[in-house]
């Protein structure tokens, strides 16, 4: 699952595909553990505030075939390519186990390296499509910094403390633009 921009406590729990025949219906691809469950949320809002509620979902072959109450025609359906889905973070159940969460809650959270010394804030989890990577903002500079999300980087998350303990590979931080203007 995904988050909304910082600040925001909704999580993004899926994303609207193509029509999908001329009714209305949409392809759908859901961040849920169980992908069914997406419907299981009530109302679903774009990050514009528009509600959607599902009113029949099934399994199609790569993805999932929904149809939204507020969506009957092909033409309306159209409209809705590659909006994401959100739901508030307080509807969602809380984890299973310690070693799981939600990357919403990650954002915010200060990031220290094995001495203690702050490295930076979590601002935004990200992944294109070789994994999660964590997005640090440093207390100088106006970059940001990507790290492999990895039990071997980011070893510790102490939810109830604020931080996350990071172990960044080897030379990653002695120097880059930020580093150099000091």
């Amino acid at each position: 699952m995904t988050a909304c921009p910082a600040g925001d406590k909704r999580i993004c729990i899926a994303r609207i595909g193509a029509a999908h025949g001329v009714r209305g219906e949409v392809r759908l691809w859901s961040f849920t553990t169980d992908p069914l469950a997406v419907a299981s949320y009530g109302p679903l809002e774009t990050a514009a505030g528009d509600r959607f509620k599902i009113t029949s979902l099934r399994a199609a072959k790569n993805c999932l075939v929904a149809r939204f109450a507020e969506v009957n025609d092909r033409t309306a359906a159209e409209r809705l390519v590659n909006r994401e889905l959100f739901v508030p973070r307080a509807q969602l159940p809380e984890p299973a186990d310690a070693e799981e969460f939600y990357h919403a809650d990650l954002i915010g959270l200060t990031a220290v390296d094995g001495a203690g010394e702050t490295l930076g804030t979590v601002v935004a989890i990200q992944n294109f499509g070789a994994g999660d990577l964590i997005e640090l903002k440093p207390p100088v500079g106006s970059e940001t910094l990507l790290l492999p999300f990895t039990k071997a980087v980011v070893p510790v998350i102490d939810m109830a403390a604020g931080r996350i303990v990071v172990n960044p590979p080897d030379g990653l931080l002695d120097s880059g633009p930020d580093e150099e203007r000091r």
